[in-house]
């Protein structure tokens, strides 16, 4: 149920299709919104196609439903299933109970994503240099979860000596807690208010985040951000905190390996580190890994220099946090394109992060005309011009006016700080118009 366009549906369909099952694919959306998804089936898996709705009859007559971490719990057709008996799990979970390996599990409102990446690239140079770590010297490392792999059709060829290296997002564990999810180590970058619309309160959002490390055991590791309310969290783990304070960071000069740019970065990698270092890597793989890392797309990704003006896609920054740590990253002056769905959270951190650093703010989607007012009310309390703002209703007008407004020497940043559902699929499909955009 919801094949999505992110691996994991399309994970589950490999994974059950080469097990020899039948298996129906039932998506809301159209083959056409579906396509880049759908390509990636096989024509010889024995696959069925119901696109474009859901019918009751479908989960109804199924043997086990797999369901999409973004379907709402309140679906009207899982309470078709339930009612018919039939059972419900998800991608991750079915992952979770195959998997033989060694679990790093890394969750956090903000820098889950480039945490996960540098830790596997740490954890890949140790691989390849076999004489250079203990922990890593007779198995392989696999990168999955909510980072857009999925790991269930490999499930098998994971042994007991691997690290599992996932991101996972608050849906996938509240999913998880079925199983009492129990990494080896588990890292929190850190914890702020989002996806009230899917969780309801923020206490709801912290259980189901807390769900990492739940139930740890005290031969488990806990990575934990020393400046965050996570640091304090319950586990029975042995903690070991990172500081975006501490630059030294046990004595590893990450300033000079670190390529990517602000402060949140580097602490990013403070926590890539101690998992590296709990799991008994060497510090030349970890340098190596480090230096290696040029960052993920779609985060702070640098993809065009428009008449002296440097243009960067951050579209995976979907929290207002997120963006003001990219604001943050910059000492130039900053035309920022910002907005989009409404997940019903607090936004007035980006519009002061926006009155004081920026020359500009091109407004996007749903929340643009919020953000306005925000931007407008923000500008008052600190007796300060403010940027100059305006709402648009398609991202070609923004990006074009933000070129305009911005002068040489400018960076030009997209960072919605919101979801993109409004205009777009996804953030990966926002992130590729604005980069094809500003190159045109």
């Amino acid at each position: 149920m919801g094949l999505g366009g992110f691996g994991g549906g399309i994970g589950v369909v490999r994974f059950f299709a080469e097990q020899g099952a039948n298996v129906l694919v039932t998506d809301l959306r159209s083959a056409e919104g579906l396509k880049d998804s759908l390509a990636q089936v096989d024509p010889a898996w024995p696959v069925t196609l119901h696109l474009g709705g859901h019918t009751e009859a479908d989960f109804q007559e199924a043997d086990l439903i797999v369901v999409s971490p973004a379907v709402p719990k309140e679906s009207p057709y899982l309470r078709v299933a339930k009612n018919a008996g039939v059972p419900l799990t998800t991608e991750m979970n079915l992952f979770w109970e195959r998997n033989r390996g060694r679990v790093i599990g890394i969750t956090g409102s903000n820098g889950k994503s480039t945490t996960t990446a540098l830790i596997h690239a740490i954890f890949q140079a140790a691989e390849s240099d076999s004489a250079a770590n203990t922990a890593c010297k007779h198995g392989r490392c696999w990168l999955g979860g909510n980072i857009g792999v999925s790991l269930l059709p490999v499930v098998q060829q994971i042994q007991p000596e691997d690290w599992v290296i996932l991101e996972l997002s608050s849906f996938q564990l509240e999913d998880l807690a079925a199983l009492q999810p129990r990494p080896e180590i588990a890292v929190v970058t850190n914890f702020s208010p989002n996806h009230l619309d899917r969780h309801g309160t923020i206490e709801a959002y912290r259980q189901a985040k807390q769900n990492l490390l739940r139930w740890q055991t005290p031969d488990c590791v806990a990575v934990l951000n020393r400046r965050s309310e996570v640091a304090n969290w319950p586990t029975t783990a042995t903690r070991v905190l990172f500081d975006a304070c501490d630059v030294s960071d046990r004595s590893l000069p990450l300033t000079k390996w670190l390529l990517l740019p602000g402060a949140h970065n580097l602490e990013n990698a403070q926590a890539a580190v101690a998992v590296a270092q709990a799991a008994g890597i060497s510090s030349e793989a970890i340098e190596s890994g480090i230096r290696s890392f040029n960052g993920l797309p779609h985060r702070l990704e640098f993809v065009a220099e428009i008449n002296g003006r440097r243009c960067y896609n951050d579209s995976k920054s979907t929290t207002p946090e997120a963006t003001v740590l990219a604001v943050q990253a910059f000492d130039e002056p900053i035309v920022l394109l910002a907005g989009g769905y409404d997940k019903q959270i607090d936004l007035s951190a980006i519009a002061d992060a926006a009155v004081r650093r920026c020359r500009a703010v091109a407004l996007l989607g749903q929340t643009g005309p919020q953000l306005a007012a925000l931007i407008e009310t923000a500008a008052r309390k600190a007796n300060l011009a403010g940027p100059i703002c305006r709402c648009f209703e398609s991202l070609e007008p923004a990006v074009a006016w933000s070129l305009q407004v911005s002068e040489s020497g400018d960076v030009v940043l997209l960072s919605p700080g919101c979801a993109s559902y409004d205009w777009f699929q996804n953030y990966v499909e926002r992130g590729e118009a604005f980069a094809k955009l500003t190159k045109r």
